[in-house]
């Protein structure tokens, strides 16, 4: 077994490390101050997207990428080790052309888009000319339960009727996003598969009858991209703005999301390794009652204890993400359900230990942390809520049992009394 990253992903791992060093991280605190002031978009993105982009490190999370398309056409596995190094500054995989929810996006289009669809949204979103949005949860539904969806896309004649809400899209509030993927249910029918009665449609933001409601802060953080609360309301788009078959839609969400899972956690990771780096270096240098942080025997327990569970989550988003490149999205479905349930609390765990060692100073915006602790914690919900994903890996332990039950027989030991 090797443990080694392939030679193409441990060269652009380091070339994107490089990258952040010069062009990302220098800039943070200028991001952050432009957000601030109500600046947004950062002006100073589009210039570094365009270094990306001339530099090759761009579009590197689709692996069908054709070689007239703009990118690098990695695997997931090899892709993998670079998104935990984008996570480490959460705006930087923008800079790539790598950031949610365009990524899952743009691998949908690359399946299912028609060429009209194609040359109208894809293109522009391979190139970075435009941003989009994934319109998939509700409000007035458990949403981890995609079946019990209200929003309808209906056809009429020429054209299909878009009417519902929807809330927590990520992206729409962005200046430049201009497409949503809307998942809704075509087909009312009672006796077919309820997982046969969603479709998608593509529906520009400008559409007659769709409306931001709001921009919903996340645990008070206010993100300037959004994650939206939206109405439609009679939004009609041309039926060729289908994507993909009628009723598909939930087999094609499923497909979208086991990616975007992976790509999630190895950010995920990349900003839990942050955080033990901030407390490693604030346990060196803060003293309290005349002893450095440091030489606190529950602060080393912390600092170990992080350290093991990020290289064991590690271990386990780089098996699922070989598992969705060797047998596909179905066969890695439980792999993927046990790692965003494993890192989405990991880093909740890791990140409030660094908050400890910062004392209220890791409350404040004066460091990351109480960002990486908000975007933690929303992460148990993100793409599905922790109890979904345990019972599918329970679902799985189960399924074994029951095709090898009574094989653990011979482990009983049976004695005369």
């Amino acid at each position: 077994m090797d443990f080694e990253h392939s030679a193409t992903a441990e060269e652009l791992r380091v070339r994107v490390v490089q990258f952040m060093e010069h062009y990302v991280l220098p800039y943070n605190a200028q991001w952050h101050q432009e957000v601030a002031a109500g600046n947004y978009p950062v002006e100073l993105i589009d210039d570094i997207k365009a270094l990306a982009r001339w530099d090759g490190l761009w579009n590197l999370f689709l692996p069908g990428l054709r070689d007239d398309e703009p990118g690098r056409a990695l695997s997931t596995l090899d892709y993998a080790p670079i998104a935990e190094v984008m996570g480490r500054v959460h705006w930087a995989s923008e800079v790539f052309n790598c950031s949610a929810p365009d990524s899952g996006n743009m691998e949908l289009l690359h399946l299912f888009a028609t060429p009209r669809q194609y040359q109208d949204w894809l293109r522009p979103l391979l190139e970075g000319r435009i941003r989009s949005c994934f319109a998939m949860s509700e409000p007035d539904v458990a949403s981890s339960d995609a079946t019990n969806m209200q929003t309808s896309i209906r056809r009429q004649g020429d054209e299909y009727v878009i009417n519902g809400r929807k809330w927590f899209i990520t992206g729409a509030a962005h200046p430049h996003c201009e497409l949503g993927i809307v998942l809704g249910v075509s087909t009312t029918d009672p006796e077919s598969d309820p997982h046969r009665r969603h479709s998608m449609a593509l529906v520009p933001m400008n559409a007659p009858g769709l409306e931001i409601v709001r921009n919903i802060p996340i645990m008070h953080y206010h993100s300037p991209e959004g994650h939206c609360e939206l109405v439609f309301r009679d939004v009609r788009v041309p039926v060729d703005n289908l994507l993909g078959e009628e009723g598909r839609g939930f087999a094609m969400a499923q497909a979208r999301l086991g990616p975007g899972r992976i790509h999630h956690c190895m950010r995920s990771i990349g900003q839990c390794e942050v955080a033990l780096e901030l407390m490693r270096e604030r346990a060196l240098e803060r003293r309290s009652f005349g002893r450095y942080l440091s030489d606190q025997a529950n602060i080393n327990d912390w600092i170990a204890e992080s350290r093991l569970e990020i290289d064991q989550a590690r271990l386990l988003v780089l098996q699922a993400a070989w598992r969705i490149d060797t047998g596909g999205a179905q066969a890695a479905r439980t792999a993927v359900s046990g790692i965003k349930a494993v890192v989405a609390r990991l880093q909740t765990r890791v990140v409030d230990r660094a908050m400890q060692v910062f004392g209220a100073m890791g409350l404040t915006p004066d460091t990351p942390l109480s960002y990486l602790w908000t975007w933690g914690r929303a992460m148990r919900f993100l793409d599905g809520p922790d109890e979904v994903h345990l019972r599918s890996v329970a679902r799985d332990e189960l399924r074994k049992a029951r095709e090898t039950r009574g094989a653990t027989a011979p482990y009983f030991t049976f004695t005369d009394q």
